[in-house]
């Protein structure tokens, strides 16, 4: 082999060398590469998505350190238990101390008012806004703390420092998130201010399929306080019909048109569930009889509910119940059944009242030793005016 060929065959030989090494190398690094987008990719899906996209505050890129980081998760550890007695030092020396940043102090006073929320909701709200004072969490626990904070004290009936705290949160982060937007307005409609409430509440539920029954409920509400019945009828009534079965929604309309004074409305809804087997409880049955009771002419129709109630036994069987049944019957002229349901009421009454009642409908229908014997019970239990039943007791 030739000098120029041997070195050839070695300059060949060094390239395949460099060529593997290259190669190698290159795979190597695109290896790592896609470990480290992997790790990235991994990271970034673990990353909570940003509850607050249109947040003009810039997130702080603070974190815990090592030393600080240990202790904070033995706060965790203790939150995760609801130990509130082990994490309460263990907050006290981090906040306390000058080499933890604002972060570390933030997300341990945030811990802490998780652990108070259900037990000393004061404490609860002192350590959410020192967690937002600290300024060091990112804007979803930063404003999450507001958002908790206006909750707490919307339960607390603080419902002015609840509007603050949310018009904060909706002013900084133009935040769409109905929920937070429903608080507002639930604080506004507990304020009286209606009108205030109607706006914030009705683009977060107009054209909105996932609108909750409750926030509808308050936006009706809302209507019917503002002195819009109308509006307020409106929604109920399209509300109802999305719902025909749902015999909540149904109550609701039969409530705004009571509202609306809309009585013979009001018992259309009612007579609806009635027929439909939807009047399941007593209060039901007590608002349908009211109803026809103060309805000119349907005094008949009352007696009607009434019995059906006691039949179906929904309604109970005292003094209240059989009291407006005996009224029931005497306004529509069934006088036997209006004795009757005053026998049975008479005996459960307070006082002699019902008795009376009892004694002048028997004079009327010249029962006389009955009326005389219902009178003298008027006058043993006691009535306001004692004459009527001695004037009874001597026909």
């Amino acid at each position: 082999m030739s000098v120029s060929n041997s070195s050839r065959l070695l300059t060949t030989a060094i390239a395949a060398a460099l060529l593997v090494m290259t190669v190698g190398d290159a795979n190597a690094q695109r290896s790592s590469e896609r470990r480290a987008r992997a790790e990235a990719a991994k990271a970034e899906a673990a990353k909570p998505a940003a509850q607050f996209p249109e947040a003009t505050r810039v997130e702080p890129e603070l974190g815990a350190s090592q030393r600080i980081g240990a202790r904070i998760n033995k706060i965790s550890e203790a939150h995760e238990a609801g130990d509130v007695a082990a994490a309460e030092p263990i907050a006290a020396e981090i906040i306390a101390n000058p080499k933890a940043n604002a972060y570390e102090r933030a997300i341990v006073m945030r811990l802490m008012a998780d652990l108070y929320v259900d037990t000393d909701t004061e404490r609860a709200k002192d350590y959410l806004r020192k967690a937002v004072e600290a300024n060091g969490l990112k804007n979803n626990d930063h404003y999450g703390s507001l958002v908790m904070l206006a909750q707490l004290q919307l339960q607390e009936d603080d419902y002015a420092g609840a509007l603050v705290t949310l018009d904060r949160v909706i002013a900084e982060t133009k935040t769409t998130n109905p929920e937070y937007h429903v608080i507002r307005g639930n604080s506004l409609y507990r304020l009286e201010r209606y009108d205030e409430a109607i706006a914030a509440l009705k683009p977060v539920i107009d054209g909105n399929p996932q609108a909750r029954p409750d926030w509808v409920q308050l936006l009706m509400a809302s209507y019917a306080e503002a002195g819009r019945p109308a509006e307020a009828a409106q929604l109920a009534e399209q509300v109802a019909a999305q719902s025909p079965g749902d015999r909540r929604a149904q109550l609701n309309l039969a409530n705004i048109y009571l509202q609306s004074d809309d009585t013979p409305r009001a018992i259309e809804v009612y007579e609806r569930l009635r027929k439909a087997g939807e009047l399941t409880e007593e209060r039901d049955y007590r608002n349908l009889m009211a109803l026809y009771l103060n309805s000119e002419g349907k005094e008949r129709e009352a007696a009607g509910v009434i019995t059906e109630g006691l039949d179906k036994q929904i309604l109970k069987p005292d003094h209240q119940t059989y009291n407006a049944l005996a009224q029931a019957y005497y306004f529509s002229d069934q006088y036997g059944e209006a004795i009757k349901a005053y026998q049975k009421a008479a005996p459960l009454a307070a006082d002699g009242e019902t008795w009376l009642n009892l004694a002048k409908v028997l004079a009327n229908e010249g029962r006389s030793a009955e009326s005389k014997d219902a009178a003298q019970k008027a006058l043993d239990k006691g009535v306001k005016r004692p004459e009527e039943a001695r004037a009874l007791l001597k026909r």
